[in-house]
């Protein structure tokens, strides 16, 4: 089988390595106003994310409640539990952020496109898929928040959740309210350009990364993390994300979901979205030094999910369409 990289993947590991090349533009001493300007490019993401955010396909799958249940319990509850579990073994500060990165990813939502795209390859059910990648953000928007919020004071960061929920509203909530008050009027419009939309999104979320690791490799955060340290990394994300993908699959099958379900549960329950995530990252840790490796665990985890369920789900397609 012919692995194809995903071209998103490669321009993150690009832009990385602008940031690297020239951090000077990302650091707060500089004149480009790029918090500003990813700050606007947040609220659009989320406004055109409204705009495509048709209520008749989300009333599609709202009844199948169990399969609902699984995927957002897979999502806000197994996931961070997991990680929490190792947090007794923390023995210094530089274990307690590479912890940190972990839990945050753990915390955070499914992520939307890609989770439909997939479940739509594998003939799973996209209507139900539809339902529970847009509803895990807006519930990601209260709980991972307050997930963080029991740690973040502890990593000596200005963790203010009536700040954080303000920007959260006015960057998040508020654009996709407007958007599907408008979804009428420009729905369709938002519809036809989804893809130079989705390369908007991608731009946004690359703008955000070269901040990020620019800031950190400005203040050489990075010096400590070896390639050991690295290739650990990468073992764990591959570790949680096995976990997660095959207790899901156990799961539906033991509430007798139908293959599709059983599709469904395993593709959006165990995704995590690299959009939320460095949205989320911004607010709530705001311009720490360490950002870049808070982020680091997300991006490697957005990697190798698009790598394996890509490839998976080309397997199951073909199998459901033999079938």
């Amino acid at each position: 089988m012919k692995i194809k990289i995903d071209g998103f993947v490669l321009s993150i590991i690009a832009v990385i390595g602008f940031s690297y090349i020239f951090p000077q533009w990302g650091i707060e001493e500089s004149k480009i106003p790029i918090d500003t300007i990813s700050a606007i490019g947040i609220a659009l993401i989320f406004f055109f994310y409204g705009l495509k955010l048709s209520p008749e396909k989300l009333k599609v799958g709202v009844k199948n409640w169990r399969l609902h249940l699984l995927v957002q319990a897979s999502t806000f509850l197994i996931f961070p539990l997991l990680v929490l579990v190792f947090r007794p073994f923390i023995q210094n500060e530089e274990q307690e952020i590479i912890w940190l990165a972990f839990f945050f990813l753990a915390a955070l939502p499914s992520t939307v496109s890609s989770s439909v795209v997939m479940v739509s390859i594998a003939k799973g059910n996209i209507p139900a898929a539809i339902f529970n990648a847009s509803i895990s953000g807006i519930i990601g928007v209260a709980l991972t928040p307050l997930w963080m919020g029991l740690f973040v004071q502890h990593a000596q960061t200005d963790f203010d959740f009536t700040d954080i929920y303000i920007k959260l509203f006015v960057q998040i909530i508020l654009p996709v309210i407007i958007g599907m008050l408008l979804q009428r009027f420009f729905g369709e419009l938002a519809q036809k350009y989804t893809k130079q939309l989705t390369l908007f999104d991608k731009s946004v979320i690359l703008l955000i990364i070269y901040k990020s690791f620019a800031r950190s490799f400005n203040d050489n955060i990075f010096s400590s993390v070896s390639i050991l340290d690295l290739l650990l990394l990468v073992i764990s994300v591959l570790t949680l994300f096995g976990i997660l993908f095959f207790l899901t699959r156990f799961l539906a099958k033991k509430m007798n979901f139908s293959i599709e379900d059983q599709i469904t549960a395993q593709f959006c329950g165990t995704k995590k979205s690299l959009v939320h995530g460095t949205v989320f990252s911004k607010i709530i840790f705001g311009n720490i030094a360490t950002i870049g490796i808070i982020l680091l665990p997300l991006m490697l985890f957005h990697a190798i999910q698009l790598l394996i369920i890509s490839m998976v789900a080309s397997k199951m397609g073909a199998k459901n369409r033999e079938g």
